[in-house]
């Protein structure tokens, strides 16, 4: 009797466990992926390369991540999902070391694109290992813990990285991901269940989605918002540090804003968004658009530059809860396949932003980079605005054609 009574109570505590131990790696993975905004600069100073080059290691990133959201489902069909976790978190640790030790352009980059495949396969698996971890009622509650450490891993990788970078430098700042990486992989092989695949869908499953209504449209500004968030987003330490001319603690200060500013974004925005999804899909990328072009009018200014840091970390870092609350609603019963499709969509943009942003950077300058931010920005609102008003007026007409079938 004492057994079973333990046993019924040490369930819920390993299963809540872990939740926690996917939410550790979850946060080390996020702080793994972004750390290289914060150290642009001492990255292409060590490896003898532009701050645009060195911005590729974002683009690297997000183009491996992109192929193994789309494929890993696929490629690991019949594999224990408990497996391919656990090989997934050991990637990132060697990824840390690769990037921490690489002697040049060459090894970095390869160390970048080992981290986008565990970027690719973790967040395509998360939402089902939740659902397979946790009793139906508490998914929710599972899910929300792990998007609190994606926030907070967002708020504290950029200062923290800028910080570190300047007393132990950029090698020893991405170095101190694998210790946690390695306590992150020991908690899993502890706490995990054993997940068997029920993977039968093919790789283009995931496209599949793109037939269902207003689908396109959403994808499309998606797509968008990343895009142009990520062209300004990556080189705002070049930019600090060129435009506003700021030191070191003042560019981990200004992250910092902007992070914590995300965190209170990303804790209001469930409530805001909940009966006006729509409109505030269309006004955060326009209120983005504004920001960018108030960046190029006042960036020379601390102050002014601090303010529109708060206001672009409030929006940004909350806008991924408005659009996969959009996929919720837009694909209820298809919603695995869309989370394939858009966690391709998005890295796509991230890749093609810091790509597209890095070459103006060079080539133009700042001001360049920016007015393509808040111009792609811009064309995103206008995408869903025109998806949200045909998504209207095709229910105003399933409507009409509801009411002259009854009488």
């Amino acid at each position: 009797m004492d057994a079973t009574i333990n046993q019924k109570t040490t369930q819920p505590m390993a299963a809540w466990s872990a939740v926690f131990a996917m939410t550790l790696c979850a946060s080390t993975l996020i702080a793994s992926e972004w750390m290289p905004v914060s150290l642009l600069t001492p990255i292409a100073t060590g490896l003898e390369l532009t701050e645009g080059q060195a911005g590729q290691a974002i683009s690297v990133s997000g183009f491996f991540a992109i192929l193994t959201s789309l494929f890993i489902s696929a490629a690991t069909r019949g594999v224990d999902r408990r497996t391919v976790l656990l090989w997934l978190t050991s990637v990132m640790l060697i990824s840390g070391v690769v990037v921490a030790f690489a002697p040049n352009y060459t090894v970095f980059m390869a160390g970048r694109a080992l981290v986008g495949m565990v970027v690719g396969g973790f967040w395509s698996m998360s939402a089902a290992t939740m659902i397979r971890i946790v009793p139906g009622k508490d998914v929710p509650r599972a899910l929300a813990v792990l998007n609190g450490g994606n926030a907070l891993a967002t708020t504290i990788a950029a200062p923290l990285g800028s910080f570190l970078g300047q007393y132990i430098g950029w090698r020893g700042a991405f170095f101190c991901v694998v210790p946690i990486a390695a306590l992150t992989l020991f908690w899993q092989f502890v706490t995990l269940p054993r997940m068997p695949s029920r993977e039968r869908a093919s790789a283009a499953a995931a496209f599949k989605v793109l037939r269902r209504p207003g689908v396109p449209y959403g994808m499309l500004a998606a797509a968008l918002f990343f895009l142009g968030q990520f062209a300004l987003f990556t080189y705002l330490r070049p930019f600090f540090e060129t435009v506003t001319r700021v030191d070191v603690t003042t560019i981990s200060a200004l992250l910092l804003v902007m992070g914590v500013a995300g965190l209170i974004g990303t804790a209001l925005i469930g409530v805001v968004i909940r009966d006006r999804l729509y409109t505030f899909l269309v006004l955060m990328p326009f209120a983005m658009a504004v920001i960018a072009v108030a960046l190029i009018a006042t960036g020379s200014s601390l102050g002014a530059t601090a303010a529109l840091m708060f206001l672009w970390g409030f929006i940004g870092t909350a806008a991924p809860v408005g659009w996969w609350t959009w996929l919720s609603k837009a694909l209820p019963d298809d919603a695995e396949a869309g989370g394939g499709l858009m966690v391709a969509v998005v890295q796509l943009a991230i890749t093609a932003g810091a790509a597209g942003g890095g070459v103006l950077f060079d080539s133009s300058g700042y001001q360049a980079t920016f007015l393509f931010s808040a111009v792609i920005l811009a064309l995103s609102s206008l995408v869903i605005l025109v998806g949200a008003r045909r998504r209207k007026a095709d229910a105003q007409c399933a409507s009409c054609a509801s009411a002259s079938r009854a009488v």
